[in-house]
């Protein structure tokens, strides 16, 4: 039996005879020949029928069938050379006929363009079918690309990878914007964050990261929120200052992006974008530092709010790109009560954390700092905000036992790609998303069919 070849590997079979599994993504008919285009993880490849036993072939074929193709490839005449696919330069001429493995429905849109013209709603409504799409599907080999690097660049500083579990006794946060699930006879919750077990693995392996899966049951029918994000979590010990946690978070942002530009070239062409530009450093600012720059360039009041708006984020952005040659920036210094109870309170700004968020292309990307280590002032923070400490005892012994000055930060990875390639709404940016409205299904469609 003939072994499959992908696409990808016909550039050097010219003159050879290959078999090709894949799916159907276009067909073309002209009378005495036919073309279609096929797709495998190797890429797209056109197929030529030129004889008319294979014409006929190609005459019950639709598109998204799975087949198997047997033909000769052969380098395209010169004039029809396609520059802007990979494969552009060869085509198979089919010495066989097309033997249909899965024959495909009718679909229920134009799969064949090179775009994908759809409402958001019917894009995730039939997302087992968009995500098929050379348009969508590059999305996530980008998504791949920035997890993947996030790892290679903790692991080259020295970082140990941890699984941190979903089901919580207690929320790290506090605050109501939390799942509560019944676990046997008893309450737990969904985890908001995996920053109690990246606290407690400090004391255990010193650096430690986690791509975690977290939820949040907090209003997300916007463009920017989801109900569950893959978050790139980062926590380490003996640090210097919060200042080491920041320079931290840039390094690891910047070989991200370094890895999307030289992997991910393809997709950011066919996104027409490029990768953000990162300062050396990137600039940094206090909350009510932005909050004057802002007001200056807007010519509106001062906010006095314990945050940045999203108005206000993308602003400083501008600032950034404008004043400093940089598309991300930091700021820092949000008040005590705006962060959780474990965040270390600046002892020469007194009410302000040491404490910040990445903004990048509008959107915050990041958010990290410094934590309390010592364990008199971790309990009465703990207290002062109504966290039981009878829920948090396994965290607490942490630190009842020695922690070093330590700090970490937490990435949502959707947000990056989103902003990487210019996506209207970070839905596009997950495979599966989940927020008020949507379970896979719509919830309200769900409910009519109860």
């Amino acid at each position: 039996m003939q072994n499959r070849v992908l696409t990808g590997e016909v550039v050097n079979k010219v003159g050879e005879t290959v078999l090709i599994c894949g799916w159907i993504e276009r067909v073309r008919s002209h009378g005495k020949i036919a073309f279609f285009d096929i797709r495998d993880r190797g890429g797209v490849l056109q197929v030529v029928a030129a004889t008319p036993e294979t014409v006929v072939s190609t005459e019950a074929l639709s598109v998204q069938s799975v087949v198997k193709i047997t033909g000769t490839v052969k380098e395209r005449a010169e004039r029809y050379v396609n520059p802007n696919i990979p494969l552009g330069k060869v085509e198979i001429e089919l010495t066989q006929p097309v033997e249909i493995i899965s024959k495909a429905e009718e679909m229920p849109f134009d799969m064949g363009g090179t775009e994908l013209n759809l409402q958001l709603p019917t894009l995730l409504d039939f997302r087992a079918l968009s995500l098929r799409h050379q348009q969508i599907a590059p999305i996530f080999k980008v998504q791949e690309t920035v997890i993947d690097a996030f790892r290679k660049a903790l692991k080259a500083r020295d970082f140990t990878e941890f699984q941190a579990p979903v089901i919580i006794p207690q929320t790290a946060e506090g605050g109501s914007e939390v799942f509560e699930v019944k676990y046997f006879e008893h309450k737990a919750y969904l985890a908001q964050s995996p920053q109690f077990y990246k606290q407690i693995l400090v004391g255990v392996f010193e650096r430690v990261f986690a791509v975690n899966k977290t939820l949040r049951a907090e209003p997300s029918v916007t463009t920017r929120h989801l109900t569950e994000v893959t978050t790139l979590d980062a926590e380490f010990g003996f640090i210097n200052s919060w200042e080491d946690v920041m320079e931290m978070a840039q390094y690891t942002i910047t070989e991200i992006l370094k890895a999307v530009e030289d992997q991910q070239k393809d997709v950011l062409d066919l996104y027409k974008t490029t990768i953000p530009k990162v300062g050396n450093p990137i600039p940094r600012v206090k909350l009510r530092e932005a909050q004057e720059i802002i007001a200056q360039r807007t010519g509106k009041p001062i906010s006095n709010e314990p945050d940045l708006s999203p108005e206000d984020e993308k602003e400083i952005c501008k600032w950034a790109t404008d004043e400093k040659n940089s598309d991300l920036v930091f700021v820092t210094h949000y008040p005590v009560s705006k962060r959780p109870f474990y965040t270390f309170e600046d002892p020469e700004d007194p009410g302000y954390t040491l404490s910040f968020d990445l903004i990048g292309r509008g959107t915050e990307w990041l958010t990290g700092g410094q934590r309390i280590n010592d364990y008199e002032k971790l309990v009465t923070a703990a207290k002062g905000r109504g966290i039981d400490l009878e829920k948090s005892e396994l965290y607490l012994q942490a630190f009842r036992y020695g922690m070093p000055p330590e700090g970490g930060f937490s990435f949502g990875s959707e947000r990056i790609v989103m902003h990487i390639l210019g996506l209207a709404n970070v839905r596009e940016a997950s495979l599966f998303p989940r927020d008020m409205e949507r379970i896979d299904e719509r919830l309200s469609i769900l409910a009519q069919k109860k």
